[in-house]
């Protein structure tokens, strides 16, 4: 199957959870935790995925790695269409993808060695011989700036950004193309951020890795990611180069979400303008018609609460999910 350079090709993907309620369990509706999403990440780049806590990004990287099955829609694999292989077939390709998860305490189990949480994915994978996973193991530590003398120790003897870095290393074990970096440094100081992030800056282009980057934090997410991706309640509402998302952002939300990252210089802080939303955020469960951002929004119209508006692309590759937007402005 061509992928046109794609590592990543996500086609109107859908994850819904049933609402089961009474003695019988009955479905009575369900949370559309992601609803109609589509986008691609081309090989050796790195796709932010940011929005609102609930807003279904951890669940999109999950669908791709396939540990949730999708409701509809299709994944595409480097060529493979995954969405609803069987998991004997999707296990040869999961050697292909990689994760780091947000919690590096809680992602890794506490009664393990070092060297044998980051060995794991080699025995299962069987990609080395069982004689020379030591040797593979303790280069995965160099790596990612661990000491191999530290293998045969338990998470809870490492700090924060060290037990990151060995989650970093077991996500690498099987060398993988693609790595689902879910929310990967919230956990951590603000002073060893950026350590982590440098550090998978250069993994990335001694290794050729592909990064799907789940995160919150705008600022980080533009220093890090080539394309930037932005989701609303299980919807990408916008997506678009860092540099033009970041300096000509198009949809109401996504201004909204901009306008509250804090900027360095006071001066600068205090004359911008701060966009304030209404509400709260609705319920996955019962959403709103139309445009799913409507009810917060300074712009809507009648008409957004009756369509739902497709993601359109506007100029060069900066597509937005708005009926307000018309040749790049409102």
């Amino acid at each position: 199957m061509k992928n046109d350079g794609n590592m990543v090709e996500v086609r109107n993907l859908k994850m819904y959870f049933p609402i089961n309620r009474g003695l019988l369990q009955r479905k009575v509706g369900d949370i559309k935790a992601v609803d109609d999403v589509s986008f691609t990440i081309k090989k050796n780049e790195t796709l932010g995925l940011v929005g609102e806590s609930g807003c279904g990004k951890t669940t999109t990287g999950r669908c791709i790695l396939r540990l949730y099955k999708p409701t509809s829609g299709d994944i595409i694999f480097n060529g493979h269409n995954i969405s609803r292989l069987p998991e004997s077939k999707i296990r040869p390709l999961r050697s292909g993808m990689g994760a780091i998860f947000q919690d590096p305490f809680s992602s890794l189990n506490p009664r393990q060695t070092a060297g044998s949480i980051v060995a794991d994915p080699l025995r299962i994978q069987q990609l080395v011989p069982r004689k020379e996973i030591p040797e593979v193991v303790a280069e995965l530590f160099r790596m990612v700036g661990l000491d191999p003398a530290m293998m045969d120790r338990v998470p809870h003897e490492f700090s924060g950004g060290q037990r990151q870095r060995l989650g970093i290393a077991r996500a690498l074990a099987t060398r993988p193309a693609l790595v689902i970096c879910d929310e990967p440094i919230s956990a951590l100081d603000v002073s060893i951020q950026a350590q982590i992030i440098n550090l998978l800056e250069d993994l990335q282009e001694k290794l050729g890795l592909t990064y799907l980057f789940i995160a919150h934090d705008l600022s980080v997410v533009e220093h890090i990611s080539n394309r930037v991706a932005v989701m609303y309640l299980g919807r990408i509402v916008e997506i678009a180069s860092s540099d033009e998302l970041y300096h000509r952002p198009l949809h109401p939300y996504t201004r909204a979400l901009l306008s509250a990252v804090p900027i360095p210089d006071p001066r600068l802080d205090k004359q911008r303008q701060r966009i304030l939303l209404q509400g709260e955020v609705p319920s996955p469960a019962n959403p709103p018609s139309g445009c799913y951002f409507h009810p917060r929004c300074n712009y809507a119209q009648p008409e957004c609460s009756q369509v739902i508006p497709p993601l359109k692309d506007v100029d060069n590759g900066h597509q937005v999910a708005c009926i307000r937007v018309k040749d790049g402005l409102f």
